[in-house]
């Protein structure tokens, strides 16, 4: 058997040519002598608009194809005065039209599965999320049926943790928010001589608005993520595992405490809330219109509807079971390494201040065609 060794090693030159780059082909070019000309050709000039084949010898099926992947419609009548270019180019041009649209073909089959593939994965969270909290709300109606089933240790520290020790910075969020308002108020209503109305600005922003959303993200902060990490390092270390081979409930026994500690806890935490919003708008109308507090309080009292605050305190246990049981959810989900605790965490706290954002919205538009 003959083996045909290799000839000179393809290369090549740059010059510049009458209309553009000029390609000087040189040596065999064939598979065995390419090596990384084709990358170092890609990388220098992405075509050229003429191509000297007078010095180029062997040439192969892969050395055509580097060749006309560099070479313009223009610079392609050089490559077909050759025989052998000429009968390689009329087999492998097609070929290279045919893989370029299949290549935009599977781009924009890629671009669109992606797309379906999100909304799937979305559409399959949203709802795993409302099967969850139906589950939870199912286990609150069982222990509300009996109560023995309720575990009042774990539900004392959730209170103590997610409620009593979050009113202090609650309050101070939303003393700041209600001076905010009253300063925007100021402001916006000295340009229309009714200042005064900024008592009422306040009023119906802190107590309708900005009282429970406050609350409400300041738990889902300081509590979802707790609630998360606390079930994934439980998961982590397989204590879950354990509990349900004792024939443990995990619901009774991990998620009812801490949705109801929440629940119990959020209409404080929005009362105090609307406390702090209220004192910031007094001090801030104080400072800027010399409204003394005497006469503030009297004009909440007296032009704030009481339904404002209703609504408001409506708001909180509707969002206290979605906080808590958002947190709880991401935590079974914790897999078993550390990476997927941090994301699961993270998940928690997003979702629940997007369900909060979404929820209120959706408050707002029926109270609206309520004409509440």
């Amino acid at each position: 058997m003959t083996h045909r060794t290799p000839g000179p090693a393809a290369s090549y030159e740059l010059r510049d040519g009458a209309d553009g780059a000029e390609l000087v082909a040189q040596g065999d070019w064939t598979a065995l002598t390419l090596g990384d000309l084709p990358e170092r050709l890609r990388s220098s000039a992405t075509s050229f608009a003429s191509i000297d084949v007078a010095q180029l010898g062997r040439v192969d099926s892969a050395g055509a194809y580097a060749l006309l992947g560099v070479a313009e419609p223009g610079a392609r009548d050089a490559l077909m005065r050759r025989d052998d270019l000429r009968r390689l180019l009329t087999i492998i041009g097609p070929l290279m039209a045919e893989a370029a649209g299949t290549v935009r073909q599977r781009g924009l089959t890629q671009a669109l599965a992606a797309i379906g593939h999100v909304v799937v994965r979305h559409g399959d969270e949203a709802y795993q999320a409302l099967s969850f909290i139906g589950e939870t709300v199912l286990a609150l109606l069982r222990t509300l049926v009996r109560p023995g089933r309720l575990r009042l240790t774990p539900l004392v520290s959730v209170m103590h943790d997610a409620g009593l020790r979050g009113i202090p910075i609650t309050m101070t969020m939303t003393f700041f928010i209600g001076a905010v308002v009253a300063l925007i108020g100021v402001n916006i209503l000295a340009d229309y001589g009714v200042s005064s109305y900024t008592v009422q600005m306040v009023g119906v922003g802190v107590l309708r608005e900005f009282g429970v959303v406050i609350a409400a993200v300041l738990l889902a902060g300081r509590s979802a993520s707790s609630f998360a990490a606390e079930i994934g390092a439980m998961r982590m270390n397989q204590e879950i595992d354990a509990m349900q081979v004792m024939g443990v409930d995990i619901f009774d026994a991990l998620v009812v405490p801490r949705v109801l500690g929440a629940l119990l806890m959020m209409p404080l935490m929005t009362f105090c809330s609307d406390i702090g919003g209220l004192i910031g708008g007094l001090l801030a109308s104080w400072v800027t219109l010399n409204i003394t507090p005497s006469f503030f309080v009297s004009q909440i009292l007296s032009t704030v509807e009481i339904q404002h605050f209703w609504i408001g305190m409506g708001k909180a246990p509707f969002l206290a079971v979605v906080i808590a049981a958002t947190g709880c959810r991401q935590g079974f989900l914790v897999a078993g390494d550390t990476r997927s605790l941090g994301r699961h965490v993270t998940a928690a706290v997003v979702q629940s201040i997007f369900q909060i954002i979404m929820f209120d919205a959706i408050f707002s538009m029926i109270f609206t065609e309520l004409d509440i």
